[in-house]
C-alpha cells in the first residue's frame, strides 16, 4: 500500500510541475518573441515481480509481471516555430519570418598598435560565444551602435573602405566586411583645414588592418553621424540611414542571422535570451537572403582557414513589428484543467492508501 502513496506522491509532483510550466508560459502570452515550453511525463522505475517466459517444448510462455512507482517529468522542450507578427509601426523592429536568431551581446575586445596614428583593431568574435534572440527591437545608441531593448550590441557585417580618407569607395557597391563586429553608424568627419579633407559631417567607415581584420574606428572625431532616418531591407537586413549633414544615403551594413542545427535544443537565459549550448550544435553566423558574400573574416579563397558566408536560405525579416509570444491561451487552459484534475485524482490515491492504512491498524484493537 505504501507503493501506491509514493506513486501518487510522485504523480503530485509531476502535475506541480507540469503546471509551473503551463503558468510560465500563460505568464509571458504578451512578452514579444516568447516561445511556449511543454512538459511530457514518462513512467518511473518498476518492480518486477515474476520475469517473462518463452515457454518451452511442454508450457507455454507467460509475461512478466511489473510494478509501477508512479511517473516523473521526462523532459520539458521548447518549440522555436515562427509565431506571428505584431505590427507596431517602428521601423527599426524586426521580426525573423523562418529559423535562426539575432546575434547580440557585448563590445568585442581590441587591440590598439604604435602606429601614429594608432589603429585599435577589433577581435575576431565566435558566434558560439554571443547571445541569441529572436525580439529584434533595435535602436541606435547614442554611441551609435545598433543595440536591442537591453542595451546588448546587435552583430552583423558592416561596411568598410579602401579610401584614403575614409569616405566610401563607391555609394552604389560600397564593400562588406565579412567579419563578425557590432553594427555602428560611420564616424562623421571633423572639421579639417588639410587639402583633401572630406567636409565636417562626411561619413567616415573603418579599413581594414593589412588585409582583414576590421580596424574599430576611423580617422576622424569620435562622434558617429547623425541620422536623420534608417531603414532596414527586408530581404537582405540591410541598415542604410541618410547622413543629417550632408544628405547622403550611408549604407551602415547587414544584420546577421545565428543558426544551429537544433533550434529547440538551445539554452534558455534571462531576459529573452538563448545560448548554443550543448544540444543545440555549432552556432553560425549567416547573410540574410546571400547578400553578403565571400569568407569570413574577410579572407580569400585559398587561405588556410577560410570559411564561406552561408545564406540564411529562405528566411528572411518583416520590418514594422515584433513576433508576438507564441503562446496559445485555448492549449494552455485545457492543459491547466488536465492537469488539475490530475493532481486531483493523485490526491486521491493518497486519501485511500491513508484510509486502508488505517483500517489496518485497527484490526489490533
Amino acid at each position: 500500500m505504501t507503493g501506491a502513496m509514493y506513486a501518487a506522491i510522485s504523480g503530485l509532483k509531476a502535475h506541480m510541475q507540469k503546471l509551473s510550466v503551463i503558468g510560465n508560459n500563460i505568464s509571458n502570452i504578451n512578452t514579444p518573441g516568447y516561445k511556449t515550453s511543454q512538459a511530457l511525463f514518462s513512467e518511473a522505475i518498476y518492480t518486477t515481480l515474476t520475469s517473462g517466459s518463452n515457454g518451452s517444448a511442454s508450457a507455454g510462455g507467460v509475461n512478466p509481471s511489473q510494478l509501477g512507482y508512479g511517473c516523473s517529468v521526462g523532459s520539458i522542450s521548447m518549440d522555436m516555430s515562427t509565431a506571428s507578427f505584431n505590427a507596431d509601426g517602428n521601423g527599426m523592429h524586426c521580426m525573423i519570418d523562418g529559423d535562426g536568431f539575432f546575434l547580440t551581446g557585448d563590445k568585442p575586445a581590441a587591440t590598439t598598435n604604435a602606429e601614429t596614428p594608432p589603429k585599435t583593431t577589433l577581435t575576431e568574435t565566435d558566434p558560439q560565444n554571443l547571445e541569441l534572440s529572436r525580439v529584434g527591437d533595435f535602436k541606435f545608441d547614442s554611441q551609435g551602435y545598433l543595440v536591442d531593448g537591453r542595451g546588448n550590441v546587435v552583430y552583423g557585417f558592416v561596411t568598410y573602405t579602401t579610401a584614403t580618407n575614409n569616405t566610401m569607395d563607391d555609394v552604389n557597391n560600397p564593400k562588406t566586411s565579412t567579419q563578425l563586429v557590432p553594427i555602428r553608424l560611420p564616424i562623421a568627419a571633423a572639421t579639417s583645414a588639410d587639402a583633401g579633407a572630406p567636409a565636417a559631417g562626411t561619413p567616415l567607415y573603418p579599413t581594414l588592418d593589412g588585409t582583414t581584420k576590421m580596424n574599430a574606428y576611423p580617422a576622424g572625431s569620435g562622434n558617429t553621424i547623425t541620422a536623420d532616418s534608417v531603414a532596414i531591407d527586408k530581404a537582405t537586413g540591410k541598415i542604410t540611414a541618410v547622413n543629417k549633414a550632408d544628405g547622403s544615403i550611408a549604407v551602415v551594413g547587414y544584420i546577421a542571422l545565428g543558426t544551429v542545427a537544433n533550434p529547440n535544443g538551445v539554452t534558455r537565459l534571462q531576459n529573452g535570451y538563448y545560448q548554443a549550448g550543448e544540444g543545440a550544435g555549432n552556432c553560425t553566423a549567416t547573410s540574410i537572403g546571400g547578400a553578403v558574400t565571400g569568407y569570413y573574416n574577410n579572407k580569400a579563397a585559398g587561405d588556410a582557414g577560410a570559411v564561406a558566408v552561408q545564406s540564411s536560405g529562405k528566411t528572411a525579416l518583416i520590418t514594422g513589428g515584433l513576433e508576438s509570444s507564441g503562446t496559445d491561451l485555448a492549449t494552455e487552459i485545457a492543459e491547466m484543467i488536465t492537469t488539475q484534475r490530475g493532481y486531483q485524482a493523485n490526491t486521491r490515491i493518497i486519501t485511500v492508501t491513508d484510509s486502508m492504512l488505517e483500517e489496518l491498524v485497527n484490526m489490533k484493537r
